[in-house]
């Protein structure tokens, strides 16, 4: 397993206080309701087919980049 690695992102005050409200109601810490919803969308983002499509072409496009 990696280590974790630690990152920062910036956040409106409305989507800041959203969190901390939904945290909160779900007795949960704001770092595990963040980690939830980063690994809901990286699930649906990997089941959507024009996302998978995209992916391919960039590393066809890679994969070239490289033979040159």
């Amino acid at each position: 397993m990696k280590p974790s690695k630690a990152m920062t992102i910036r956040l409106s005050a409305d989507q800041a206080e959203a969190l901390e409200t939904v945290a909160t109601v779900e007795q949960r810490p704001v770092a595990e309701v963040i980690r939830a919803a980063i690994t809901a969308h990286v699930e649906n983002r990997r089941n959507d087919p024009h996302f998978q499509d995209e992916l391919r072409g960039r590393i066809d496009r890679a994969k070239k980049f490289l033979q040159r």
